[in-house]
């Protein structure tokens, strides 16, 4: 396995379009350990205390809509 300094080095060295590919790549790994690691997180309920937290705001009509969020952007 190479280091990461070695990765790096050999990155540098890709032509534009396989350093588009690999990050490209990259990203779609990064992003499916994210959704992993948040269906464990779901499953596990280390994200009910917030949930909890949020319902309390949203019941108390401490949040806006979405669509008041982003149009103030």
């Amino acid at each position: 396995m190479s280091t990461v300094t070695e990765l790096k080095a050999a990155f540098e060295q890709l032509p534009q379009k396989d350093a588009r590919e690999l990050a490209n790549w990259i990203q779609k790994v990064m992003d499916d350990r994210w959704d992993r690691q948040i269906d464990d997180d779901i499953a596990t309920g280390k994200l009910d205390k917030l949930a909890e937290e949020a319902m309390a705001h949203y019941r108390a009509g401490r949040v806006k809509p979405l669509h008041e969020v982003l149009d103030n952007a």
